[in-house]
């Protein structure tokens, strides 16, 4: 799950409006976050590479509790 960039994958889709949402939970709650993997011309290689989510890797644990929270709230 570590990236060498120092950002961290919090969640993983295969539909990029699924991502969306996430992030802007996420933003929401004052952590950046970004779509990754998202840009193919071929919808279908989602299925064979999901659309991540990541934040930065001071950000991990609070995006995860706040990722928590929000599906145990749905």
């Amino acid at each position: 799950m570590n990236d060498s960039q120092g950002f961290k994958t919090v969640a993983r889709f295969n539909e990029k409006m699924q991502a969306e949402m996430c992030v802007t939970l996420l933003e929401q709650n004052g952590i950046p976050a970004g779509v990754f993997g998202a840009d193919s011309s071929y919808p279908s290689l989602s299925l064979a590479k999901p659309i991540e989510v990541k934040v930065n890797e001071n950000d991990y644990e609070e995006a995860m509790s706040i990722l928590a929270a929000s599906d145990k709230a749905e």
